[in-house]
């Protein structure tokens, strides 16, 4: 008796966003000529009924167009169409295999619909892994398109890399100076990559995740990058960003440390933040609390993620992955990435004060902690 055939793995999927003009087909022009993107498909999602950028797209073989509007509501279905059937023309022998998937949203996109049909969908999340978001950025009307569209924030908000394009054509260095420390601010864990300088390869561009985790645990670190959110806290004291590194320990135990940056410039509305305790937590609790956060406040989660030793096993720590309300299948990792066995969680919220959130787990932690004799 012959055993099924298994599907192979899922194929890593690298979404480019960025606001309009931001340089988006530039770069995956530049991306798809690299032999590190050998046997890619470019998904690329127009907004309105006739797609132009298409056109532009050179390497035009490899490429799917979807037109009929934003990455969101009826289109998401699209998306999800549009896999499944590059799935079973691999499965079937009509496609060549493929190494990547890449997929440009329109500028006007909110990234988190995309997000969220890798990480929920039943069937695309067996064959297709989520591996980074690369959010463009364009270093002349940057701060322009971040103080005048909500979009353009949470673009830079969600990135695992953030991109400055048109540095070239910048002269005034204290602009672009303020523009760094802006994204900074907004997402403190990605990495602020220069193309002008050559910085946007492929080598840093993707790989960004940990998924699956534990073929590359000791990337898992890097993918949290929860000393990020503390190295701003010691370091950045602007006038935009408000600070509140909490240490207090009651009943004998320890709470979580609060990193918090605010960014209300403009109507952002956007925090980042970060908590980290030593502690391992029941598993029961740490379930209540995720799911108490993500009914109550889902959408304002723009991304969680997180390392937690739980109770009943704390060698081998959680892996927390979430957009909005939709949380990745959690993982295992079967050792911790580094000596630090301390549970991180990082959390870029928009319109959510980071203090519901860490009391709401002080709440837990109190009451699964018995009170010191």
């Amino acid at each position: 008796m012959t055993e099924p055939r298994r599907p192979p793995p899922p194929l890593p999927v690298t979404v480019i966003t960025g606001f309009l003009g931001a340089g988006k087909t530039t770069l995956l022009n530049r991306l798809l000529k690299d032999p590190a993107l050998e046997a890619t498909m470019a998904i690329v999602n127009e907004f309105g009924e006739i797609g132009l950028d298409h056109l532009l797209v050179e390497k035009s073989d490899d490429m799917v167009l979807l037109a009929s509007g934003c990455l969101c509501c009826t289109i998401r279905g699209d998306l999800v169409a549009t896999l499944e059937d590059l799935s079973r023309r691999i499965d079937n022998g009509r496609l060549a295999p493929l190494r990547r998937i890449v997929i440009e949203t329109t500028g006007l996109a909110d990234p988190a619909p995309i997000l969220q049909t890798l990480v929920e969908h039943p069937y695309v999340a067996r064959r297709y892994r989520l591996d980074g978001v690369v959010t463009l950025v364009d270093a002349v009307n940057g701060m322009a398109s971040l103080d005048a569209q909500p979009e353009a924030v949470k673009q830079a908000a969600v990135a695992d890399r953030l991109v400055l394009t048109k540095t070239d054509l910048v002269t005034d260095a204290a602009a672009l100076a303020a523009l760094r420390a802006r994204l900074g601010a907004l997402n403190p864990g990605a990495p602020i990559l220069d193309a002008a300088r050559g910085e946007a390869t492929p080598a840093r561009l993707l790989d960004a995740g940990p998924w699956r985790p534990e073929a590359k645990s000791a990337d898992v670190r890097a993918w949290l990058a929860a000393e990020a959110y503390a190295e701003q806290h010691d370091h950045d004291h602007g006038h935009d960003h408000d600070h509140d590194h909490d240490h207090s320990h009651r009943h004998g135990h320890d709470h979580a440390h609060v990193h918090r940056h605010d960014v209300n410039r403009h109507g952002d509305h956007i925090r980042a933040f970060a908590m980290r305790w030593e502690t391992p937590v029941a598993p029961h609790v740490f379930d209540v609390f995720l799911e108490l956060l993500r009914g109550a406040h889902g959408p304002k989660l723009l991304r969680v993620k997180g390392l937690v030793a739980l109770a009943d096993d704390p060698a081998r720590p959680l892996v927390i992955h979430g957009v909005q309300h939709v949380f990745h299948p959690v993982t295992r990792l079967e050792r911790w990435p580094d000596g630090d066995r301390a549970s991180r969680m990082v959390f870029i919220v928009r319109d959510l004060a980071p203090e519901f959130v860490t009391r709401l787990w002080a709440a837990f932690a109190d009451a699964a902690t018995p009170a010191a004799g």
